[in-house]
């Protein structure tokens, strides 16, 4: 270990500041109860995200109402066997991979009985409640959005939580995220969307034991606030079989952890933002800024290519002392657009932040590579009949800190151990075909899925020793003595800028969100050029964001020099 020659002051929980004085937070079941009893009379509607555990809203909230009758929505759905047939085109066979669904709420549920049931409440009189997954789809005098974040619903998931509508309790993981990936977020989005000015108070159900409320009004106040000003998403942490030592250290985490393989620090889909209101704290998925607040935040031209996903995905990466990545590519964007149907692929590049004196990156061809030979040996090796001789067929250059590797989609990479990569990429999550994964198996005991099939569309044999040499290692272009553009490839809709300073720095944002990362030195400040925002401090190794409403920032080092990474869609 001792990876810094300083004490690590990186924030693996960052809180962001709201500053309202109008802001109605209500903390813990109890409080929550005590408001909602209010309601003598009516219909409350409590839309709950999937993943929610339900049984706990019911016991600590729900049953405490005073209501005349308690109903679960999911009680008029489908069945298990008619939704599975419905999803089957959706999900595919695969293990990790299907395709987005365009399903609405609706198509989950009986709606002759929804119809029946929403008639039924309009005729009585008394207290009503009705929850679940699906639950506004009944018509409400006060509407509830019940919360959850995405990693807390992998690390459900994890437990033995089955997915919406499926007892799969024991079902492989992977299984389990594809089909809350592909088909529940998005439904479960739609129905945000459709009610994001209906609802009257959101719950935060991520902590069991201490759900949190506030009004619609603070909600909204809080989104408005937060695309004027840098802020941090909340990070998390997850080891792998590759994982390595140096985020332990740096990112003050758990030594008595095997190790640590990634983090996700500037992921809106699958990160969280933290709001105090008057020292209150509520967490929110990061997504909901970009689903509510798209232009403010990304920026007009951006959401004009982009619409409501965010574009720009900084990670970490962590091999120190621990093992390669798989063997991967990535999809082109002709073949992701017609098997998947996304609108652009994962372009991306390697950031160095720190390596050993063995560490590589494995990137491209080596010259004059039998393109048959090849598969014929990735074909064998996925049979578990030889090794992959990768120092046959893939370069390996050394990774030493700082150096930027550029990886435009279709070329053949990994990192290798001894590495510590902040990934910058094009933000399309999964979307990742793994080659070679060392004859190793998963953290669960089966082995870990490979796609050559996808993977040999992808794979561009030309992008040899020479090519990569000259367009994909430090292709850096000096602009100041200051700033320099690192990257990305003409392929590439990212392009990111290094500054290096000892006093400060002014940064423009050129109309797009922005995402930085302060890649050297023990803190930063950043600062508004007309006073709009406050000082907003960063740590090293902590990734930051700038919406597009601030078009340039001064960014003040509180070390003998600083480092700054910042990547914007060009």
């Amino acid at each position: 270990m001792g990876y810094l020659n300083f004490k690590s002051e990186y924030d693996k929980n960052p809180i962001i500041d709201i500053k309202s004085s109008e802001a109605l937070v209500y903390e813990g079941s109890n409080e929550i109860v005590e408001k909602l009893k209010e309601i003598k009379q009516g219909i409350i509607v409590f839309e709950t995200y999937p993943g929610t555990d339900l049984s706990v809203l019911k016991k600590d909230i729900l049953s405490h109402l005073n209501a005349d009758e308690v109903i679960c929505v999911e009680d008029f759905a489908k069945s298990e066997t008619e939704v599975d047939l419905m999803l089957q085109r959706n999900l595919t066979d695969d293990r990790v991979f299907g395709l987005y669904s365009h399903h609405t709420i609706e198509d989950f549920y009986q709606m002759n009985e929804i119809k029946s049931l929403n008639k039924d409440l309009k005729t009585k009189k008394g207290l009503f409640v009705v929850y679940g997954f699906g639950a506004s789809l009944i018509s409400s005098d006060l509407y509830i959005q019940v919360s959850l974040t995405r990693w807390e619903i992998q690390l459900r998931y994890r437990k033995g939580m089955p997915n919406f509508l499926k007892h799969n309790y024991k079902e492989d993981i992977l299984r389990k995220y594809k089909r809350g990936y592909f088909i529940e977020w998005r439904v479960a989005d739609r129905i945000k969307e459709k009610n994001v000015h209906n609802f009257d108070y959101i719950i935060d159900y991520v902590d069991l034991h201490k759900p949190m409320m506030i009004d619609s009004k603070s909600y909204h106040h809080a989104l408005d606030e937060l695309t004027r000003r840098p802020f941090r998403m909340v990070p998390y942490f997850d080891p792998g079989l590759w994982g390595g030592q140096w985020m332990k250290e740096v990112c003050n985490l758990n030594p008595e952890e095997k190790n640590y393989a990634w983090s996700f620090d500037g992921v809106p889909e699958e990160n969280s933002l933290k709001l105090s209101f008057n020292g209150k704290v509520v967490e929110l998925p990061a997504q909901d800024l970009v689903q509510f607040k798209p232009k403010e935040l990304m920026g007009e031209r951006v959401h004009a290519r982009f619409g409501k996903n965010f574009p720009i995905r900084f990670d970490l990466l962590d091999t120190m002392e621990g093992g390669n990545l798989s063997l991967q590519v990535h999809p082109l964007t002709e073949y992701i657009q017609e098997v998947f149907g996304m609108t652009y692929t994962q372009d991306e590049s390697y950031y160095i932040l720190d390596a050993k004196d063995d560490g590589v990156v494995y990137l491209g061809f080596k010259e004059n590579v039998d393109k048959k030979a090849f598969k014929h040996d990735l074909l064998q090796a996925s049979k578990g009949n030889q090794i992959f001789p990768d120092e046959k067929y893939i370069n390996q250059f050394p990774a030493k800190k700082h150096d930027h590797f550029l990886i435009p989609a279709g070329t053949i990479h990994c990192s290798g151990k001894n590495t510590m990569v902040l990934e910058i990429s094009a933000c399309v999550y999964i979307f990742t075909f793994k080659l070679w994964d060392w004859d190793r198996v998963g953290m669960d005991g089966r082995p870990r899925p490979v796609h050559l099939d996808h993977g040999f569309h992808a794979l561009q044999f030309d992008r040899d020793t020479k090519w990569v040499k000259e367009n994909l290692v430090n292709t850096i272009t000096k602009i100041s003595e200051q700033e320099e553009i690192t990257g990305l490839h003409e392929r590439e809709f990212l392009e990111t800028r290094r500054y290096t300073f000892d006093k400060s720095t002014n940064i423009k944002t050129y109309g797009s969100v922005n995402v930085g990362n302060l890649v050297s030195g023990r803190s930063a400040v950043i600062e508004s050029l007309d006073g709009s925002f406050e000082p907003y401090k960063v740590h090293y190794a902590e990734t930051f964001i700038i919406p597009s409403t601030i078009q340039e920032f001064k960014v003040k080092c509180e070390d003998k020099e600083c480092i700054v990474i910042k990547a914007h869609v060009r």
